[in-house]
């Protein structure tokens, strides 16, 4: 097998730049950082079965005492039931100009902390030890295998799910610079590779060799990416390369049918389909059936991944598995709404997609979550997430709207895309009803009412929280704008009844709570106030930001409607209050106004916001709704008495 550690000509490039001490370049600034990698290379060799045999080669300069103690142990991760990895060679480069060879049987391998998945991760951790700014590290390491786990026999633990075929998504990115990445591939001849790289440009050449192609990626400069506040996920801005051998989306679509179809992961028993028949009884409609399986699969099946033997990664447990023990991660909740669905009678399948960022359009397996998908009685598609929408009211988290998806069909599909939910569908609608005493003091009722992505914010806090915590969640949002409020009635129903949008009512007093000066009250209206932020994420930003250079994301589209008709103090002479706010764009809508009418003043909010995800240039359009909110919630009403 060729020696994959570096073609020679790169290697020489390599042992010049060792010679030469590794010289900067100052006009790239790398002494700004605390470490830079010098070189990252990675050599693969794809097999005809998909299986490549992977080696990485890195040198890494320590500039700072903080970057020392960064890289005091190298570490790779690793899961064991689809990759192997063994380190060849750690080397120390002194400043001094002394060379240090690790002893790589000290080389520890532990497992890698987990957190509700529990598939056994571990972790490659080379004791690098004391280090001086100035010192270099090199390592050389041999890897097997892929990314996500396939229990199976031998080598062929190491073939990607869809045997025969190869991907990569590599990142062309970092924490810290890079002066030079190369990635490598050689290919059978009778496997070419599609690819694309995204977000930049790189280096590519192909040649042939034998019974390969041989393409090379190069890239040079690589700086660490400023980062934004609420911007898209990384992997959609930053530079990356994929590249794959599978054809297109329907034949991966195909697959991913075949292989859970013939593990028989929706085959169904007697006790599921009778617990099915149970759920089902006094149904009254198809959509109706659709969500008491649903929200049976998403409320009585824990999320938790314990490795269960066979049928990890691409391939979901079967449903008697799931139904006995009450718990699985998403391909497993997903696969047990499938199951109790075709019991049932529904045509019901599942999908793959990508949770919290974009899929690109070379299929290539960029996807980390499973749903389910069940054909209607029009013939049409609908989307379910019993991961995402325990004790939700909706069906499909409106969360992932804007985001790519994958159905698994015996005819095949091409990639999809979950349309913009109206903001109307996530109302968030606050009415007050107060009164303005002559010393201050304010006294009224409040009452909330959320649907959709609003009212999960909300709920979410009592479903996930003890019974003990939930008259002081809603305490505070009110003792939150000013700590002498008192709570006079609250009532929020049963949170756990999801049959209606949730509502909440308080009656409140809050002693002194305009400011008096000089025969003047001076009140900020309650309702411009901060309240249930949970539902109202867009106060979290902040306007001091001028331009984005990248796209931003929001929780979810949404509509807020606010409301307070305020009584005045009998002997009021005049109120001043702020300007009236209004404003339209593709990226939110807004309307912000008072009204006075002899003692009773109305102050009234609707802000719209259309979608989860935003082009950069739509960053004028939201900010001017966040803001004209800010200046009514900072800005005060004044009130002269007579």
């Amino acid at each position: 097998m060729r020696n994959l550690l570096l073609t020679l000509p790169l290697l020489a490039s390599f042992l010049f730049l060792a010679a030469q001490g590794f010289a900067e370049n100052n006009n790239n600034n790398y002494e700004d950082y605390d470490a830079v990698t010098v070189f990252d290379s990675t050599t693969v060799d794809v097999q005809p079965s998909g299986l490549s045999y992977v080696n990485i080669h890195k040198l890494i300069k320590i500039n700072t005492v903080k970057g020392a103690k960064q890289n005091h142990t190298v570490r790779f991760d690793y899961d064991p039931l689809s990759a192997f990895v063994r380190i060849d060679e750690a080397i120390i480069h002194r400043a001094t100009g002394e060379t240090e060879k690790i002893d790589t049987s000290l080389v520890k391998d532990y497992p890698a902390a987990a957190r509700m998945i529990y598939w056994g991760a571990r972790k490659k951790m080379i004791p690098v030890g004391r280090l001086n700014p100035g010192d270099k590290i090199e390592v050389k390491m041999f890897r097997k295998g892929f990314t996500y786990a396939l229990l199976q026999q031998e080598d062929d633990r190491y073939v990607p799910p869809m045997r025969g075929h190869y991907y990569d998504i590599v990142e062309f990115w970092s924490d810290q610079p890079i002066k030079e990445k190369v990635y490598q591939v050689y290919a059978p001849k009778e496997k070419p590779l599609q690819y694309e790289f995204y977000n930049g440009e790189v280096g590519v050449s192909s040649r042939f060799i034998d019974s390969q192609i041989v393409y090379t990626f190069t890239k040079k400069d690589i700086f660490p990416i400023q980062r934004e506040p609420h911007m898209v996920a990384l992997t959609n801005i930053a530079p990356k390369l994929l590249l794959t051998t599978s054809p297109d989306w329907e034949a991966k679509s195909v697959w991913f049918y075949n292989v859970n179809e013939d593990y028989g992961s929706f085959e169904t028993t007697p006790e599921i389909t009778q617990k099915t028949k149970e759920i089902l009884e006094g149904a009254d409609s198809e959509l109706d059936s659709i969500s008491r399986l649903t929200h049976w699969v998403a409320d009585e099946i824990r999320y938790s991944g314990i490795s269960m033997g066979e049928g990890e990664g691409y391939t979901l447990h079967k449903g008697e598995t799931i139904f006995r023990d009450r718990i699985g991660v998403c391909k497993d909740k997903a696969g047990m709404l499938i199951t109790m669905l075709r019991a049932a009678g529904f045509e019901s399948y599942a999908a793959m997609t990508m949770a919290g960022s974009r899929i690109e359009d070379i299929p290539a397996d960029q996807f980390n979550h499973s749903i389910t998908v069940v054909k209607m009685s029009d013939g049409s598609w609908k989307i379910l997430d019993p991961t995402w929408v325990p004790f939700v009211r909706e069906l499909w988290s409106s969360a992932e709207q804007q985001q790519n998806y994958l159905l698994g069909l015996p005819e095949g599909s091409d990639l999809k895309k979950t349309p913009v939910s109206d903001p109307e569908n996530h109302y968030f609608n606050l009415t007050l009803n107060t009164t303005l005493n002559s010393n201050g003091t304010l006294s009224g009722t409040l009452h909330l009412e959320a649907e959709g992505q609003s009212d999960a914010a909300i709920r979410g806090f009592f479903t996930r929280n003890p019974v003990s915590k939930w008259y002081a969640y809603v305490e505070r949002q009110i003792t939150g704008v000013d700590p002498a409020a008192k709570i006079k009635s609250l009532d929020y129903g049963d949170p756990y009844d999801y049959s209606n949008p949730i509502q909440i009512n308080i009656e409140f007093e809050i002693p002194h709570y305009a400011t008096q000066a000089n025969g003047k009250l001076y009140v900020n209206p309650l309702s411009t106030q901060p309240l249930f932020m949970a539902a109202n994420y867009h106060r979290n930003f902040s306007g001091n930001i001028k331009e984005r250079k990248y796209a931003f994301k929001d929780r979810c589209s949404r509509l807020v409607t606010i409301k307070e008709t305020m009584q005045l103090p009998a002997n009021i002479s005049t109120a001043k209050v702020p300007d009236d706010a209004e404003g339209r764009s593709s990226a939110a809508d807004y309307n912000l106004s008072y009204q006075q009418k002899n003692n009773t003043l109305v102050m009234s909010q609707r802000l719209s916001f259309k979608k989860r995800v935003y082009k950069a240039s739509e960053w004028p359009g939201y900010k001017n709704a966040i803001m004209a909110q800010k200046k009514f919630e900072n800005k005060p009403v004044i009130i002269t008495l007579k």
